[in-house]
């Protein structure tokens, strides 16, 4: 036999709920671990007195027991272990591990016993069930009687509540209540807060951002009071599973955060972080309100009876040395400001986020923290707002997915090592290495490899960076603009025409004909020319041909229509659209013989719609009906064509006659060019102008229109004579 023993998916039971989590027997110590809060049961094995083997509901258990007094149980063993577990603890802690049964009668009727922090309810020596004095929260008693009340857990769908138990009045001892021994029995090991007693040391006026406001704690040997101004908390000390002592990035301010499981409770809020923040200019002389003996007897040289530091250091100090947990403060990780941490957002407010030795914790709103062992793999995602910053996404094994996002781009670099470098699994390395699924498999060789992800990044940023410089020369030139030099404006305006530009302003014998060729390439520059779409071909539709005979119908409107009054009768007050629904239904559900009946009914109507159609075009139907009603449209509107071509032949002479002139003036009227500059008040008069010039020229437009109209029917009248 080896020299430890470990077995996966053992599970503790914890306020009514099953966690899991993972038992090793070594020679020294019996360890367990918690897989979802990551809490560490370790037992020295000196102090093993008791080991029970039990039948269990989660198959078969272990009740391991302690000099101390302590009771540990773990189940979630098979049969077969058994024996392997025996010859371990005899070889190892020289303890036998003995059957214990279970009383399945199902009495309300027994005994009692109170072993270390247990109530076990017995019926003939054997446990009926047993009560975690730890889990009480309330301890009521009356004539006879005694209730105890328990701790709620948000994580269990059903919580026991309350137990009573009726004590029967005892006739040997008079001198003592039974229920009054039995309520002290419970409360010596219960998790009822009584602040009996002085504080070991008062924090004045802390600044506390989750629960928010300002609280005076007041430190007692067993457990932690907040006390503010509209709520007051008490935390026990069995509730902090970890202290983290974080540097703000401002480095002049500090976090101190406390996790809690169970959190403390305000209303349906839960808070699992207990979140302070100091100054670190502020500091402070503690003195603790015990003698020097008691101060040295009880935390044996971690404490004195005067200190004096760092506010934040007292704090820390005072609070590792009775919670008796380790401090956690950031590694080696430095992002690229030099800060410890990276700024980013979570959800819809911005944070901080501390990469640890061994997990991720965010502060401060709200507060996340994800140890490595819980992570199944993390993924660099691109940002959704913007390519200046990307998202940091976080995929635990149960299937939560966490996202970190606007980190900044140079953070990523610094990131990507520190997470290569815990072997942690990444989503998105490219398809050399893909997800690889066993962690060992990664070496420290990956960090020199190419990253696709972080050149793309990089390349992109470059690309921002050469538009931003090409969008500051574009400011210069507009500023060195000067409206008078009109022929250097257009050739800087069209590359294309520079040469010929300056070339016609050194000549100056040349031609009217030249100077007008510049002048229409000038205008085609500047008016662009807007692509004429061709309109789209309306399609002729087909003319119903008068006396052509009906299409026949399907099997289903067949059978739709002689089902429609049947339908109707079945559903009374039904509406059109839910009969053809109802009908759709009935027709899928019909069988294929029944279709049959109606698909021969449809084969018959298309062979009558045949012949019917065939005896319709031999007696001249189907050609002339189009024609006619061609024919028709033609006829009905001559006026109308008459008037429009009268028209046509108006504007036709009118461009011929001053075409030149109207292209001169809408040159100089439409075209000025992006550079074009005029003060506000030339700009108005001729604005003013425009618009009178062009109300007189269409009013003279629509009397030629009109007066065109006029003479064109006898105009056609005379060429008829």
């Amino acid at each position: 036999m080896g020299d430890t023993l470990e077995f996966s998916d053992i599970y503790q039971e914890h306020k009514g709920s099953w966690n899991d989590g993972r038992l090793r027997f070594s020679k020294q110590t019996v360890v367990y671990k918690s897989s979802k809060t990551g809490k560490v049961d370790s037992i020295p094995a000196a102090e093993l007195n008791l080991a029970h083997w039990r039948r269990v509901c989660l198959g078969h258990g272990i009740k391991l027991g302690t000099n101390s007094g302590h009771v540990y149980k773990y189940d979630g063993f098979r049969d077969t272990d058994l024996e392997k577990i025996s010859e371990f603890f005899k070889t190892n802690y020289k303890l036998e591990v003995m059957e214990k049964d279970m009383c399945v009668k199902g009495w309300n009727w027994g005994t009692t016993k109170f072993s270390g922090p247990l109530l076990a309810f017995e019926i003939n020596d054997n446990a009926a069930f047993e009560v975690p004095l730890s889990n009480v929260s309330q301890c009521a008693t009356g004539k006879n009687e005694v209730t105890l009340e328990f701790h709620q857990n948000d994580d269990t769908e059903v919580s026991l509540m309350e137990v009573r138990f009726y004590v029967p009045p005892s006739q040997s001892d008079e001198r003592q209540d039974p229920v009054e021994a039995f309520a002290e029995n419970v409360l010596s090991k219960a998790d009822v807060i009584q602040a009996t007693g002085d504080a070991v040391c008062v924090f004045k006026e802390l600044q506390c951002l989750t629960p928010r406001g300002r609280y005076d704690i007041r430190i007692y040997p067993t457990f932690l009071h907040l006390h503010g101004k509209t709520f007051d908390y008490k935390i026990p000390y069995t509730t902090v599973l970890r202290l983290f002592l974080l540097p703000h990035k401002d480095q002049r301010q500090m976090f101190f955060v406390i996790s809690l499981d169970p959190p403390i409770k305000q209303g349906q809020t839960r808070y699992h972080f207990l979140i302070l923040l100091f100054s670190k200019e502020e500091e402070l002389s503690l003195t603790l309100n015990m003698s020097e003996e008691d101060v040295e007897r009880r935390f044996e040289g971690k404490l004195s009876k005067n200190m004096s530091g760092s506010l934040y250091e007292m704090v820390s100090r005072v609070m590792k040395s009775l919670v008796n947990r380790k401090i956690t403060v950031p590694g080696n990780f430095q992002g690229h400001s030099g800060a410890q941490c990276i700024t980013c957002s979570y959800k819809a407010s911005s944070g901080l986020l501390y990469p640890l030795e061994r997990g991720f914790i965010y502060v401060h709103k709200p507060p996340v923290h994800l140890r490595f062992e819980e992570i199944s793999c993390v993924n660099f995602a691109r940002g959704t707002t913007t390519t200046r910053s990307f998202d940091f996404e976080i995929e635990t094994k149960q299937g939560n997915q966490f996202t970190f996002s606007s980190i900044e781009r140079e953070e990523y670099g610094k990131l990507f090592d520190f997470v290569n470098a815990k072997k942690l699994n990444i989503k998105n390395r490219g398809f050399k290495e893909g997800m690889k699924g066993k962690i060992d498999e990664y070496s420290d060789s990956d960090e020199d490899q190419h990253d696709a992800y972080l050149e793309r990044m990089k390349a992109e940023g470059k690309i921002r960076e050469e538009g931003n410089d090409s969008a500051d020369s574009d400011g210069e030139s507009d500023e060195s603009f000067n409206p008078g030099e009109e022929d250097d404006d257009i050739a800087e305006e069209y590359d294309s025409n520079a040469s010929a530009s300056e070339s016609g302003s050194e000549d100056g014998d040349d031609s009217d004909e030249t100077k007008k060729k510049k002048k229409k390439e000038k205008t085609v520059k500047v008016v662009k020319e807007k692509k004429e779409r061709k309109p789209r071909k309306e399609k002729k539709r087909r003319p119903k041909e008068v006396g052509a005979p009906k299409r026949p119908m399907s099997a289903y409107m067949l059978w739709l229509n002689a089902s429609r009054e049947r339908i109707k009768s079945e559903n009374p007050g039904i509406s059109i659209t839910e009969i053809s629904k109802k009908a759709g239904e009935m027709w899928r559900t019909l069988s294929k013989e029944d279709k049959e009946e109606w698909d021969i009914k449809a084969v018959e109507a298309k062979k009558q719609y045949e012949i019917a159609k065939q005896e319709f075009k031999d007696s001249g139907g189907g050609g002339g009906a189009a024609a006619t009603a061609a024919a028709a449209a033609e006829s009905s509107s001559p006026k109308k064509e008459t008037k429009k071509a009268g028209v046509k032949k108006e504007e036709k002479k009118r461009k011929s006659a001053g075409g030149d002139k109207e292209k001169d003036r809408t040159i100089n009227d439409s075209f000025k060019s992006k550079e074009f500059i005029e003060t506000s008040e030339d700009s108005s008069d001729s604005d003013k102008k425009s618009k009178s010039k062009k109300k007189k020229k269409k009013k003279k437009e629509s009397e030629e229109e009109e007066e065109a109209a006029a003479s064109t029917p006898a105009s056609s009248e005379a060429d008829s004579d």
